[in-house]
């Protein structure tokens, strides 16, 4: 077929879509719809992060949203021409809002529509000040007692969250923090992000010293700067600390380092939070409107309670507080765990000469690093990708058009893909004892990661120092520690003179606890999860990830964190959901989620 066949069949479907939607028949826009068919809405249509699902769930949205949104304006978009696989034909597309503009991918398939995506790209009036229309800078002219942008930036500094007030505060100073700061910035939206440790990046620095990024650069950019193109492939931790403190300037960030949260309230009379900080020793009382926690999906640390560690005499700490290999030559060390911290962790101490012994307490997903940028990720984020034009932001958007639904089905054939690659390497795995899985179903590491965020390590090198004996494993569970060392379920004693818990993270309301106490944990409820009632991940089914990027059962309670990949695309959605706010602009929240687990 001809593209411009082809453009020209595609088009009339979106005039005879945009059609109904105009006229206000939601049966005709239902009945576009295939029978198994998703409609994936970032902020335009439900005000909120949503998939509905069939043309049941179409005509549901469409009943409560069609009125207030009146889209129009539906164009395969500029520069773009659709194209046909299998039967399926995909179009980016562009629409408008009342009061928004919007870009999409739309996916055909028998004449129907299979899977929508809409997103919201702009505000309408309160673009960001970009491209054409960015600020001039310099004051050209002359004028008595000018200031000068320093100087600006110096007062906007003192005065905020003193004589005036952010409307935003954001509470985590990490990737994900800034990444939100920097959109919000952009929109013209005043916020503070508070951070207790010294210096931006320093949640980087301060991790063990061999931590690298296993995520490779082209998935991490963070909004507006992209990595250099000599940027390495996984990053130091400390050269992305470095990173985003340059960042932090750059985008001229109201970044409060050295200052903890100590309690937040919401008053539900005049719509404010009364946040109470201690920055570098001094209180400060600060009255935003919106209050982000963006405290990193894996910051809460889970640390076991087993009988004993208060007798034990070696070193014992979690992850996240393991200083690294140095002092530790020639010492007995058990890593209780078998994730990517765990791994990583032994390989470091094995490399300055500790005997070290792994605990497997469950089966672990392992993926060769390679062979997943290769099969999992080359076709969106890659050198290869960027030399087929796409680019970092068409990615985000195709990953983000498979629905989370059928997303599984798409990722079991790349993961059996990747273990006949491997098999070999499996095979000396097994050999060695190590407990595998490749997930619930088969689809391997990301579904693991949306639904539960933990069980998988990307294998950066210590799969082989397990495979050779260099790295001990030992499977079972740990039932006590004594004064010597660990206790296993299978009456094993192993020897210690340091013991890392490479137990995992809690859910992010755990943080919300702490701040604001139990009962408001509860009423917003766990974070994370699709609700695919796997392992570590009950029903029922939610669509989305939980409490993630959107409106909360607790009024103007944001979370914001993930990866980088996810702390670049979703930063775009919130800072909209929360710009519109402060302008008065009608928000009107489609399918606000339930809570169905507390933590």
């Amino acid at each position: 077929m001809l593209d411009s066949t082809l453009t020209g069949e595609t088009q009339a479907f979106l005039d005879d879509f945009g059609a109904a939607l105009a006229a206000g028949d939601i049966a005709a826009a239902k009945a576009m719809f295939l029978t198994d068919s998703y409609w994936r809405d970032l902020v335009t249509f439900t005000w909120n992060i949503k998939t509905v699902e069939g043309p049941d769930g179409v005509e549901d949205m469409l009943k409560h949203q069609l009125a207030t949104t009146r889209p129009r304006n539906w164009r395969i978009a500029e520069g773009e021409v659709p194209t046909e696989d299998g039967g399926v034909t995909t179009a980016w597309i562009s629409f408008e809002t009342d009061v928004a503009r919007g870009y999409g991918l739309i996916r055909l398939k028998d004449g129907k529509i299979w899977t929508l995506l809409t997103t919201m790209a702009e505000l309408k009036g309160h673009e960001e000040p970009k491209g054409a229309a960015r600020p001039l800078g310099a004051k050209h002219g002359a004028g008595k007692n000018r200031t000068t942008w320093k100087e600006e930036r110096e007062k906007e500094a003192a005065d905020l969250g003193y004589k005036t007030q952010p409307y935003c505060l954001i509470i985590g100073g990490g990737q994900g923090g800034i990444a939100l700061g920097a959109r919000l910035r952009q929109l013209g939206v005043p916020t503070i992000i508070v951070e207790r440790n010294d210096r931006p990046g320093d949640s980087w620095r301060k991790r063990y010293k061999s931590l690298c990024l296993h995520d490779p650069v082209w998935y991490d950019h963070l909004p507006y700067i992209k990595f250099p193109e000599n940027w390495p492939i996984f990053a130091p931790k400390d050269k992305i600390g470095d990173w985003l403190e340059m960042y932090t300037k750059v985008m001229e960030l109201n970044y409060w380092s050295k200052t903890t949260a100590k309690s937040a309230t919401y008053d539900q009379k005049t719509k404010e939070w009364t946040v109470v900080v201690d920055r570098d020793g001094k209180e400060v009382v600060l009255r935003p409107k919106q209050l982000v926690m963006a405290t990193g999906m894996s910051g809460k640390a889970r640390i076991p309670a087993f009988p004993g560690m208060d007798k034990f005499k070696g070193d014992q700490h979690h992850s996240s507080q393991h200083p690294g290999p140095d002092r530790y030559a020639g010492k007995k060390c058990v890593i209780v765990g078998s994730n990517n911290s765990a791994h990583d962790i032994a390989a470091a101490l094995w490399e300055h000469d500790a005997d070290v012994t792994m605990v497997q307490r469950s089966s672990t997903h392992i993926v060769r690093s390679d062979t997943l940028m290769d099969v999992g990720l080359g076709a969106l984020y890659s050198e290869e990708a960027v030399r087929n034009g796409v680019s970092t932001e068409k990615a985000d958007l195709i990953f983000a058009s498979l629905p989370y639904r059928i997303l599984h089905e798409f990722q079991i054939p790349a993961y059996a893909e990747m273990k006949k690659r491997d098999a070999e390497f499996y095979a000396g795995l097994e050999k060695a004892g190590f407990w595998l899985d490749w997930g619930d179903d088969d689809s391997g590491l990301f579904m693991k990661y949306l639904r539960r965020g933990s069980g998988y390590y990307i294998d950066v090198g210590a799969s082989q120092l397990i495979i050779d004996g260099e790295i001990k494993l030992k499977r079972g569970q740990v039932v006590s520690l004594d004064e010597t060392g660990v206790n296993l379920d299978d009456g094993t004693h192993l020897d210690a003179d340091l013991v890392v818990y490479a137990t995992g993270y809690n859910s992010m309301n755990g943080w919300v606890a702490d701040l604001m106490g139990q009962e408001m944990a509860d009423k917003v409820g766990k974070v994370w999860g699709l609700g695919s009632d796997t392992t570590k991940d009950p029903g029922p089914w939610e669509g989305e990830q939980r409490n993630m990027w959107k409106p909360t059962q607790q009024e103007a309670l944001w979370f914001h964190g993930g990866n980088l990949h996810q702390s670049r695309h979703y930063s775009q959605f919130l800072s909209l959901q929360i710009k519109a706010r402060m302008e008065g602009i009608p928000t009107p929240v489609y399918g606000l989620q339930e809570v169905h687990h507390l933590s």
